[in-house]
């Protein structure tokens, strides 16, 4: 049954695997691992132009070792899950400085660069240096599970380490890097999680799913995502014609993009202008602002939390004490600035009330 698998996903791949990728049959362990990192929790079809913009703009290790933190999160800026580029530029300056500006070669030396998991240090090491580890991703686990009819959940730790075991135990040492590339590809063409292309499938004669009328409930899935709402009320600061900004900190969404004053709650609430200012008054010592705006709703989806949220444009006469800490920017200083989509959104969408000057709401 191995070797049926083993030769029937190879012959795919050479006659019938026509998916392109950017990064497909790259050996450079640095775009390798810039790839696989974007990919962590983005789409392929996203991914294509953040890779191709991230190679261009830091084309070598050094360059993006050498390149200034905000320079490297305005490029990352609408990809999400922040860490990773955190991640990024940690490993990049570690091996700059540490590592004499090389890669390491072996997966466990890989597995010591922070933001490097199982999964990327097999990729690295399979496609960059040939070496023999299984690269076991959600279609890997989709296609083992339908294909030898296994019903341990995929998202236990006995179901991935009994996958990624059976992933190594197929992988034909010699040609690692072909054998992942087409099984990955395999689950993302053919073997999809939602209507799989069966009837064509080269698999199916010995796919026990198939034979057994389990494709749709197979892999399975033990824990459910318990999924957020939050609501953000902005308040953008304007001081003339310059927009008080500041960096977030702390282990949440977004860490190191820039934001506005924020006012964070559980649920939707109502901004009236009286009420707005009475508001400003008693919780910033705002006496004299003047609310230029206060925009519709805007939402954004992500994995497991659902943001809402408006904008309260506000003029001032200047910075009072209580924002202080933040960074008064132009409108030019202000568009070399990362920020979150969710807010970078609202900026494309409203130009015209932040940087010119209108009637303000009485």
């Amino acid at each position: 049954m191995q070797n049926s698998f083993n030769r029937n996903i190879m012959r795919w791949h050479l006659e019938r695997n026509k998916r392109i990728m950017p990064w497909k049959g790259e050996k450079d362990p640095y775009k390798i691992w810039i790839s696989e990192i974007i990919l962590q929790q983005t789409r392929v079809m996203q991914g294509f132009a953040y890779y191709n913009n991230f190679i261009e703009a830091f084309p070598t290790l050094n360059d993006l070792s050498s390149a200034a933190d905000e320079a490297v999160f305005k490029v990352w800026e609408g990809l999400g899950y922040y860490s990773r580029c955190k991640n990024l530029l940690f490993t990049a300056r570690h091996i700059q400085n540490n590592l004499n500006g090389k890669f390491p070669e072996t997966y466990e030396n890989l597995l010591k660069l922070k933001g490097v998991g199982p999964y990327t240090a097999a990729a690295i090491s399979s496609f960059a240096y040939g070496l023999p580890h299984a690269v076991v991703d959600g279609n890997v686990f989709r296609v083992l599970a339908r294909f030898f009819g296994e019903a341990i959940p995929i998202d236990s730790v006995k179901g991935r380490e009994f996958f990624t075991a059976l992933a190594n135990e197929l992988l034909p040492k010699k040609s690692s890097a072909d054998f992942n590339q087409a099984i990955m590809d395999f689950g993302a063409t053919v073997c999809k999680p939602q209507l799989p292309e069966c009837r064509e499938c080269i698999l199916q004669k010995c796919c026990l799913a198939y034979n057994s009328g389990l494709v749709s409930t197979l892999p399975v899935k033990e824990k459910r995502m318990v999924k957020r709402n939050r609501f953000f009320t902005y308040f953008v600061f304007k001081v003339g014609e310059d927009l008080l900004i500041r960096k977030r900190v702390g282990k949440d969404i977004w860490e190191n993009l820039f934001e506005f004053y924020l006012f964070e709650s559980n649920k939707e609430l109502s901004w009236k202008q009286k009420e707005t200012k009475k508001w400003l008054n008693e919780q910033l010592g705002i006496t004299d602002s003047s609310i230029i705006n206060i925009s519709t709703c805007y939402k954004q989806q992500l994995t497991h939390q659902t943001l809402s949220g408006k904008f309260v444009t506000v003029q001032l006469q200047s910075v009072p004490v209580t924002l202080q800490s933040f960074q008064r920017l132009t409108k030019k200083e202000l568009s070399l600035i990362p920020f979150p989509k969710f807010i970078n959104q609202y900026l494309q969408e409203n130009a015209n009330i932040i940087y010119e000057r209108k009637e303000a709401i009485i």
